[in-house]
């Protein structure tokens, strides 16, 4: 059975989000704000459309979706002004998951096969108004893309006859009890437009209704119920939560059976609180929300480690973590976590350019400019391959040391950071 997605969408047209496809009246002149709102409310995707024209307003667009994709708590889909292989390549690198296709214009259908070859099937989709270009070019479709995007949503019936492949469905008015209707049809995979967009505040108990009616959902599902935790005194259970990307422990709260349950039902973490005895959802104030990525409770079923996705910080003190009083410490390398030497590095770059210190070799590079960067770069990587053709490895890790920091020196220049870098790589597993 295939999982149904609410899927909102951002019309992106001068920067700001516009109505629709069609109607440029602007809605919203920051759509971060719009992406922090779809987090909030447990959207399970995002289709971006650029639809600027011209390829100055398309590298514009192309940063304003790499903000867009940086924000979101769910994978990205871009659409829109595509025209070349190039132009999908920059939308991967801006973080979209995946592409889209517009099968209405023929250039397009022109660079599935080569682009799906390049890039993978399963990360390309087709939109389309009628039916009929799936059937002109059917072969091309099943071997080339994994879903579609139907943009006219009278023609779901007529796609299903066509292909067995999952599709979108674009929909911009609809009353909301319909969408039941909708996604009772056996491919339909999601539910996107401005119905979606208008009414993302009734996601959840939307997902709710969809399971009342045996329409499967994207949601947590728990392998342990409340009654199978050791609680303490208080009936209540810690938990310890964690930075999924770094590893670095945030804080430390409690769980009652109430904040358990809507931690699973929401993806949000709620605590209770034991000062002010009440329900808290970390967050709600500040906007600094904790999603969830993962759940894992301990070996004596008595405390649960939560890796989350922080935005902002986590202690009230407006530190990243509550753990920062040093109380003794011994000398020891910073080995065991690689991303934190890397970022330590980093950080020191970027110092080193936003206050030069003179003697400094790193000024000397920044000073000199961008061919200076590269061409000790290209130097480096070309000692790497002759030192690799010596017997002893230790050449081969200086070397590469000498060349991570060059590259560390140009991601400085390029205004790129080792999240960008390390969330490109996770999306190539």
């Amino acid at each position: 059975m295939i999982v149904k997605k609410f899927v909102p969408c951002i019309y992106l047209l001068n920067e700001h989000a516009v109505k629709s496809l069609s109607d440029p009246f602007v809605v919203e002149t920051d759509p971060l704000r719009l992406v922090r709102l779809y987090n909030e409310n447990n959207a399970d995707e995002l289709i971006v459309f650029d639809l600027s024209e011209g390829d100055a307003e398309h590298e514009t667009a192309l940063d304003r979706i790499k903000e867009i994709c940086a924000l979101a708590e769910m994978d990205v889909i871009g659409a829109g002004n595509i025209r070349r292989p190039e132009d999908i390549k920059k939308l991967f690198y801006a973080g979209c998951r995946r592409v889209v296709l517009d099968f209405e214009k023929e250039e397009n259908i022109a660079l599935a096969q080569e682009v799906s070859l390049r890039f993978g099937r399963e990360r390309l989709l087709v939109s389309y108004n009628d039916p009929a270009v799936l059937t002109a070019n059917r072969d091309l479709v099943e071997k080339c893309v994994s879903a579609m995007l139907l943009l006219n949503p009278h023609q779901i019936r007529e796609t299903e006859e066509i292909l067995d492949l999952p599709f979108y469905v674009q929909i911009n008015r609809i009353a909301l009890n319909k969408l039941m209707e909708i996604f009772a049809y056996d491919q339909v995979c999601g539910v996107t437009g401005n119905t979606i967009n208008d009414n993302y505040r009734d996601i959840l108990p939307l997902k709710g209704l969809c399971r009342e009616n045996g329409i499967q959902v994207e949601t947590f599902e728990a392998a342990y119920k409340w009654k199978d935790f050791r609680k303490n005194s208080d009936g209540m259970v810690p938990v310890v939560v964690q930075d999924y990307r770094t590893r670095e422990v945030l804080m430390v709260a409690y769980m009652n059976e109430e904040a358990y349950e809507q931690t699973i039902s929401t993806g949000k973490m709620t605590y209770f609180s034991r000062s002010r005895n009440e329900l808290w959802v970390k967050g709600k104030t500040s906007g600094h929300y904790q999603y969830v990525k993962s759940l894992t409770a301990d070996c004596d079923m008595d405390t649960i480690l939560a890796r989350v996705s922080q935005v902002g910080a986590a202690c009230h003190t407006g530190a990243k973590s509550c753990f920062f009083h040093e109380i003794t410490k011994k000398d020891y390398e910073e080995t065991e976590n690689p991303l934190t030497v890397f970022q330590e590095v980093l950080d020191v770059i970027r110092d080193r350019k936003a206050h030069p210190k003179e003697g400094s070799y790193t000024n000397y590079l920044f000073d000199k400019g961008i061919d200076k960067i590269l061409k000790k770069l290209g130097e480096e990587a070309t000692e790497i391959v002759i030192a690799a053709k010596n017997p002893n490895p230790n050449e081969v890790k200086y070397e590469m040391s000498d060349f991570l920091y060059h590259m560390m020196v140009l991601m400085v220049e390029k205004e790129i950071g080792w999240e960008e870098i390390t969330s490109e790589l996770a999306n190539r597993q």
